[in-house]
């Protein structure tokens, strides 16, 4: 039986991220991909990065696990020399321990609007955490700025999304994200308006 899920939203902003990633992530190095989903962003991605770089999957949720692999062992077989993905870590943004103690980049995308707050703080303390010096921290998704949603179906989103949970909703960049990443030791490096509405933000660690 085939493992792999499939996130419809993923075909259409992989491309968009995929141009930042290639601006913004080193030549060479781990990147970990946290709450990696489906596991359809690494297979897209990974191929088409820097040979030197091994894209490491994550996600919090034990199911996702094998999703991630299948779309990675896919995604292997069809680029010549492989590629270049990990097996999938099961990691809690949200966890004092990660299974990883050192990363040369980090990607998390649709996941701090969708889980509690302390989800969030737990990725930009973890990537102060293990990230090296200079190396960025790239978030996609939709975001508040200075306390005003970007367009009315952020707005909408947001009262959706705390409608099925208090605790989740849009984050506010200025008021909540950045300085919670000041407190991790990170530092907002660019923010990069996006299709749909969303942006990707890049913060690295002093």
């Amino acid at each position: 039986m085939d493992a792999r899920r499939h996130a419809p939203a993923t075909l259409r902003n992989r491309d968009p991220i995929l141009a930042v990633l290639r601006r913004r992530l080193p030549p060479r190095g781990l990147v970990l991909e946290v709450a990696s989903g489906s596991g359809e962003h690494a297979a897209h991605f990974a191929p088409r990065l820097a040979a030197d770089l091994v894209w490491t999957p994550s996600d919090a949720d034990p199911s996702a696990l094998a999703s991630i692999d299948a779309h990675a062992a896919a995604a292997s077989a069809e680029a010549p020399g492989g590629a270049r993905i990990a097996p999938a870590l099961l990691l809690d943004a949200a966890a004092q321990d990660w299974p990883i103690a050192r990363a040369e980049a980090i990607f998390c995308a649709n996941m701090i609007h969708i889980a509690p707050w302390a989800a969030a703080a737990g990725l930009l303390a973890g990537a102060g955490r293990v990230l090296t010096p200079g190396a960025p921290l790239i978030l996609y998704g939709p975001f508040q700025r200075a306390g005003l949603h970007t367009a009315p179906s952020n707005e909408a989103f947001d009262e959706s999304l705390r409608l099925r949970d208090s605790a989740w909703g849009v984050r506010d960049l200025e008021e909540e994200v950045l300085p919670a990443a000041e407190t991790a030791g990170l530092a907002l490096d660019s923010v990069e308006e996006m299709p749909a509405n969303n942006l990707c933000v890049v913060l690295r660690r002093r």
